[in-house]
Order: C-alpha cells, then structure tokens, then sequence
C-alpha cells in the first residue's frame, strides 16, 4: 500500500515538526521513577565523556530523520549513552532499509520519527520516554516505545530484573498484570457493543495475545514508568506495552499501574526505599 503525495510533503516536515513537539511536550513532566541510596557494596558505573546530545534532522529524497532529546539528559553521561545507544540502533535500522533501495526512491519517504520525553526529573529518579515510529513502506509504521528509569544517586539504568530479582516472583506480578489486561479488554468489548458471537471472537483473540504477552518474563515487563507521589516516592509502576505485544495494533499502546504494595514484596532490598511503602 502507497502513500499519496501529501503524505510525502508531511514526512519531509516531520523532522521539523518533531522538534517543536518535543519542546512542548518537555513542559508538562510525564512519568516517574525510582532510585536508591548507594551501599558500600554498590560500585558506581563509569562513562566516559561523550559529546552533548543534540536534536537530529535530516532527509533527502528517499527518507526522513527526526530525533530530539530533553536537556535532562545532558546531565548524566550514563542515561545520555543509554538513549544514544537506542536512537543509533533505531537509525541504522532504518539506514539498512534505505540501502536496499539500490538508490531507488520509494513510493513514499522512509521514516524514522522519535522523540524522547522527560517523564520525571529528581535527585533520585530521572525518568525518559521514548516514543516513536519508523516507515519503511507497507500500510503503516511500526512503533517505538521504550522507558529509562534512572537513578542518579547509583549512577545506573533501572531495569526489571534488578528491581525484581527473583524470576519465580514474576509469576506473582504476571498474574496481576494479565488480569488487568483482560478485564480493559473487556470493557473495550462492553463499550463497543458487540454482538454475542463477535463479542465472543474479540475476548478470544485479545485474551490469546494478552496470555503470550504476559508470560513470566521479565522480558516481557522489561518497560515501565514510576508514578510518583507528592514527595517523590514511588506509589506505583506503570507498565508498559507497544502495539502487538497484549494486543493489536489498533489498541495502540497499552498500560497497567501496579501500586506499590503489590510490588514490594517482591523489591530487592536495595530499592525498597524508593516506594512510598518501603
């Protein structure tokens, strides 16, 4: 499937238009994260210098780039490296597409549109979204989403399995997800106003792909947001979960709060006082 002229011409402005976005957007601080106060036994990560992140646009006939970074993340070299590494692996993707163009220009620019969004910024937590797309032909793009938690005071990248350590806990925290999962999917279906036998098919089809989603892996909740109360402890995390993953790609992205006391049972020590119930 092609896209028409206009949407040529919008490409070509996406890269611009991106910029603008994301100062907007940088006004209203999104979501939350978590952090710990180092131990003795905690060795603080090195990075070297790496030259500030600067907005990327560029284009030419056959593709469009547009890539801009909160000033945050200037601030911690580590988490600046983190979302580096994210824009390059998502830019060469996009590059190796174009190169097998053979210098053909296609229907429509490629595209890589991505924004990365300040969700939290405090002494212990620095939090970033990404959000984006990448075209590469075919009726629509394909989505980008990804979180960073950071934490300043440890100098490192908050991951599930460092804040959840032990895998047999993900069965515990799998079930809890899965369930708030099916029961929104549901409500879509009430809310829609199916018929018995449709009705039937849409519960079958997303239950299906909620369960391979929600598998015991920490893989498969490896993105989440912190969601911070007043006085910066963390309340809940916000997991998240791109198209296709828990559902089709026309429910977008999809999202479950776990509160923190479902959570802390299963918090490595280290990270407990993060939460506003630690």
């Amino acid at each position: 499937m092609s896209r028409r002229p206009a949407v040529q011409a919008a490409c070509l402005l996406s890269a611009a238009l991106i910029l603008g976005l994301a100062a907007c957007r940088r006004e209203a601080a999104p979501r939350a994260a978590g952090s710990a106060a180092p131990s003795a036994t905690t060795r603080a990560a090195t990075f070297p210098p790496t030259p500030p992140l600067q907005d990327v646009a560029e284009h030419d006939p056959r593709y469009v780039i547009g890539i801009s970074y909160p000033a945050v993340a200037n601030r911690y070299p580590g988490l600046a490296a983190e979302l580096k590494r994210y824009a390059d692996a998502a830019r060469a993707e996009l590059m190796q597409a174009v190169a097998g163009l053979g210098g053909k220009k296609p229907a429509a620019p490629y595209d890589l549109t991505l924004s990365f969004v300040e969700v939290a910024s405090t002494p212990r937590v620095v939090a970033i979204d990404a959000d984006g797309s990448t075209y590469t032909g075919g009726a629509h793009g394909n989505p980008l989403v990804a979180c960073f938690v950071w934490l300043p005071q440890r100098n490192e990248l908050l991951t599930a399995t460092r804040l959840v350590p032990d895998r047999a806990a993900w069965a515990t925290l799998a079930a809890y997800i899965r369930d708030q999962l099916h029961t929104a999917l549901s409500q879509r279906v009430d809310a829609d106003g199916l018929s018995g036998e449709q009705r039937t098919d849409v519960l079958k089809d997303g239950g299906r792909m909620i369960d391979q989603g929600t598998g015991p892996d920490p893989q498969n909740f490896s993105q989440f947001e912190p969601l911070l109360a007043p006085d910066g402890r963390i309340t809940a995390l916000r997991f998240v979960f791109p198209p296709y993953q828990v559902g089709p790609y026309a429910d977008g992205r999809q999202t479950v709060d776990v509160p923190d006391d479902v959570l802390l049972p299963h918090v490595a020590p280290a990270y407990r006082d993060l939460f506003a119930g630690g």
